[in-house]
């Protein structure tokens, strides 16, 4: 088990790249942040499947995707505004709307500023899922 948490993310698609670069700048405390393609998922027990469709925060035994990583991420913030975001962000009604945000941001994250045709989601993506 790793001591410190672990965002897992597409280090092949430049808008992830970027996307994780600018939080790390913006956010007080940052976990360690690796591309998927440069880890052994088997023992962060995440598969090839769960990581080319979410970004991941593994924090101990626990595991977070999608705009529920984004809220974890939040929540290990100092500031209480950031934290109560970040537990908003998974209490619906607004956890629905987050993770309708998370999945159209990863639909066509190829068309968002630093994205390539790389970035593009694998064929058969479901619409919507969290």
């Amino acid at each position: 088990m790793r001591s410190r948490p672990l965002l897992v993310f597409d280090g092949d698609c430049g808008f992830c790249t970027t996307a994780v670069s600018v939080l790390e700048k913006r956010l007080a405390r940052f976990p360690d942040a690796e591309p998927w393609q440069w880890l052994d998922l088997d023992a962060l027990r995440l598969s090839n499947h769960d990581v080319t469709r979410y970004v991941w925060l593994v924090v101990g035994e626990q595991r977070f995707r999608g705009h529920a990583a984004f809220a974890a991420l939040l929540r290990m913030q100092p500031g209480r505004w950031m934290r109560f975001l970040g537990r908003m962000l998974v209490t619906p009604p607004f956890a629905w709307a987050a993770a309708l945000g998370y999945a159209l941001v990863a639909r066509f994250r190829h068309r968002l500023p630093g994205g390539t045709a790389a970035c593009a989601m694998p064929r058969g993506h479901a619409r919507g899922s969290s």
